[in-house]
């Protein structure tokens, strides 16, 4: 077991800290991960950053990515059971939640991996929300193998994975907002290795660090992306070296290979962005929720007034939302980047408000 206590030692902390409120360089970072977002708040790091770096969210959280199509789409479904991780029941559809459905009746259930829904699949025909980045993707590919095993013919998923680096290329093609560097993800980083941003420094000019969550890894994180903005020169750096390696987990990638395909994703608030989400490869696609019931994604419609796109996209931070506190809250939210315990909205509401 790895000794985590020397990655929050107060007189470290304080030197690098120290070195960082010396920086005079306006400086835009943007953490991907939902899970950086919630470390950041919970170590308090913004309050100890010069006001002149910021810390601004990406799209990092595999429930507020979500489109509400799917949800819409799924609230219609009858006579099957509909297997989801727990944030994904209260991710707002046009008109209702799963958690809605599942009061006026709909058999929703909460699971906490892909096998329990393959399990309830032996009982009913059993839909599982495939939602997550790269981190979570092994497991519910190895399920799907699995299910062609044992010929379990009741089991599908609906494939709604998303791609990091493909989000990351996106954001930087566009005009919204101008970067600096990115604070990269930990848990995905683990499965595709450091070499898979080589992308951001090579064609994009801007470099990036794989960061562990202790409060040490993010902010020699920090200090290494201001030093690339000193000297000019973009990297990619795997601070988080205790777990991730280069190439990351073959194995891993070797049973997504097999079950999976690249294809184009509907992102929630960005729109649709080309090769950055995994669609079930034709050989298990009775096992493909998304074609077994013809399920296809849109676009949103309408507005409600919230501004989830814009905080994922990293244009506003969620406090300059006109929602957020006063109607949107974790008891009652309006936009997914509230529903997640990831998302940016309940992070800030939680630790900066």
């Amino acid at each position: 077991m790895i000794d985590l206590t020397k990655f929050r030692d107060p007189k470290l902390i304080k030197k690098i800290v120290s070195d960082l409120q010396k920086w005079e360089k306006p400086t835009k970072i943007m953490e991907v991960c939902g899970s950086h977002t919630m470390a950041i708040g919970h170590w308090g790091i913004r309050k100890l950053l010069p006001d002149n770096i910021s810390l601004i969210s990406g799209p990092g959280c595999p429930v507020c990515v979500t489109p509400s199509s799917l949800i819409d789409e799924l609230v219609k479904l009858e006579n099957v059971t509909i297997a989801t991780f727990g944030d994904v029941i209260r991710v707002p559809g046009k008109d209702e939640t799963l958690e809605h459905a599942r009061a006026r009746g709909l058999d929703v259930k909460i699971v906490y991996s892909p096998l329990e829904a393959l399990e309830l699949s032996k009982e009913k025909e059993t839909i599982f929300v495939g939602i997550g980045f790269e981190t979570t993707v092994p497991g519910i590919a190895q399920t799907i193998l699995m299910a062609k095993k044992q010929q379990l013919n009741n089991f599908s998923v609906f494939p709604a994975f998303k791609l990091v680096p493909p989000a990351l290329e996106a954001l930087l093609s566009a005009d919204d907002i101008k970067l600096d560097g990115f604070l990269l993800p930990g848990h995905v980083s683990v499965i595709i290795g450091s070499e898979s941003y080589m992308l951001l420094p090579e064609k994009y000019g801007i470099g990036g660090v794989v960061s562990g969550f202790e409060p040490l890894d993010i902010l020699s994180a920090i200090k290494i992306i201001t030093e690339q903005v000193k000297s000019c020169k973009p990297a990619i750096v795997n601070e988080y070296n205790r777990v991730v390696n280069i190439v990351g987990n073959k194995n891993a990638q070797k049973v997504i290979d097999a079950v999976l395909e690249v294809e184009d994703a509907l992102w929630r608030g960005i729109g649709w962005i080309p090769n950055s989400g995994l669609g079930i490869r034709e050989e298990f696609k009775e096992f493909d929720a998304s074609k077994k019931y013809n399920i296809k994604l849109k676009e949103e419609e309408g507005n409600t007034g919230c501004k989830c796109a814009d905080v994922l996209k990293g244009i506003i931070i969620p406090p300059e939302c006109p929602l957020f506190e006063k109607t949107c809250n974790p008891a009652h939210p309006i936009g997914p980047c509230m529903v997640s315990s990831e998302g940016s909205c309940a992070a800030y509401y939680r630790y900066e408000r």
